[in-house]
């Protein structure tokens, strides 16, 4: 029986198989995500895989259908495996913003579903780190969310010279649009060939924006000037102060979802370009008010960074840890008339905190200390009575003996 294409098996570490994926790998992102959001003052919050089919329609239209794992429900229901996150917060945020003081500061690690074409680093499930600040328009919320950015990536320990932040505006493209004189109806076109700037053959881009007033050299000189409007330079200066800087690229091609981000929209990148972005996200206004009917109105501001090219950038960089066994001790039990006993010395020191190990069933010695050796554990225990233990540190081979009571304090 084979899993489904697209989808991801994780095993433990040592993987049997480089067509697997590592669970211990996971845990390690999810781990380090969770300590720099709460660093940030972000609270965490989920939500459930299926979603009304209209919430996502709603946010992106009827073509995002295409891309999504939807069905009938057994009661007559339209719905849709998540996509995204970003459309549950809004629906959770507008039906219980009362209860919460602005600014609201959230994220989740959710798993997203789409049905679409695999390539490298994006499958058809992933997991994504998302934190969104709701309730402030002050261009200190964009800065505090890219730092959190920033420092997200700082916690795998990757530095400036593997990452940058390209840093751009809907906002200024609005203003060179209006100042040049664009058609206001033509603006969602304009968006689009802007968009597609990196990906279409210049001759292509040349023609359709010809068509829309402009010339490709016009919008070729905005973006290699980057200046930062006001806003921008806001948040420059806000970055620079906590000492950011070094991340930092003014990036007019950076324009992201063209229906959907109303203002500050940034993407993380490795300064190699071996891989897709590595996070991305911006301020988007319009979303709990259009979630909500009209019915609740506030500003709001997030990102996304998936696990998928995260992983493969930690591996390249050579930034994930051996990931060995958590084990701390292994107890040997040589003699079956003390198992009784060492039963309880195992459970005692379990509930102490410390990782656990030992033969379910009767082996010799040898075949029980190789299995320690296996799982690298710091310490040996071994009942010598039933009212004394001897304890051996792996590193030194150095023993004691102790009472039972007394054995968690010779393992620090």
């Amino acid at each position: 029986m084979e899993r489904l294409p697209g989808f991801r098996d994780f095993y433990p570490e040592p993987l049997p198989h480089p067509d697997v994926w590592s669970a211990d790998a996971r845990q390690f992102i999810f781990d380090k995500w969770r300590t720099t959001a709460k660093r940030y003052g972000f609270r965490e919050y989920d939500g459930p895989p299926l979603e009304p089919l209209e919430l996502f329609t709603t946010k992106s239209g009827a073509e995002i259908v295409g891309q999504l794992y939807n069905f009938t429900d057994k009661g007559g229901r339209e719905i849709s495996l998540r996509p995204e996150m970003t459309p549950t917060l809004a629906r959770m945020v507008a039906a219980h913003e009362r209860n919460y003081k602005k600014p609201i500061k959230w994220f989740a690690i959710p798993q997203l579903f789409r049905y679409e074409r695999q390539q490298k680093g994006r499958l058809r499930e992933h997991f994504q780190f998302n934190a969104d600040l709701i309730g402030e328009t002050d261009p200190a919320a964009d800065a505090e969310l890219i730092a959190l950015v920033i420092d997200t990536l700082r916690a795998f320990g990757l530095t400036a010279e593997d990452f940058v932040i390209r840093l751009s505006s809907r906002n200024a493209w609005q203003d060179f649009f209006k100042h040049g004189g664009g058609d206001a109806a033509r603006e969602y076109e304009f968006f689009q060939c802007i968009d597609k700037l990196e990906r279409a053959a210049p001759d292509e881009s040349e023609k359709k924006l010809s068509s829309l007033g402009f010339s490709l050299a016009q919008v070729n000189e905005f973006i290699a000037a980057g200046k930062p409007t006001a806003e921008l330079e806001n948040i420059l200066q806000n970055l620079a102060a906590r000492g950011l800087k070094d991340f930092i690229k003014i990036d007019y091609q950076v324009i992201r979802g063209l229906a959907y981000y109303t203002g500050v929209v940034f993407e993380a990148f490795d300064r190699k370009g071996e891989f897709r972005a590595i996070a991305g996200g911006g301020r988007y206004n319009n979303l709990v008010k259009l979630i909500s009917g009209g019915k609740v109105d506030l500003p709001a501001l997030g990102f996304g960074m998936g696990d998928v090219v995260l992983l493969e950038l930690l591996k390249a960089r050579g930034l994930l840890p051996k990931f060995d066994s958590q084990m701390d001790v292994f107890v040997v039990i040589e003699d079956e008339a003390l198992r009784a006993i060492s039963l309880k010395l195992i459970y005692d020191l379990r509930a102490a905190g410390f990782a656990v190990e030992y033969s379910l069933t009767p082996a010799k010695a040898d075949k029980q200390l190789k299995r320690a050796q296996e799982l690298k554990v710091a310490h040996t225990i071994r009942a010598e009575s039933d009212a004394y233990v001897r304890i051996r540190k792996m590193s030194s081979r150095d023993e004691v003996v102790a009472g039972f009571a007394d054995a968690a304090n010779h393992l620090g």
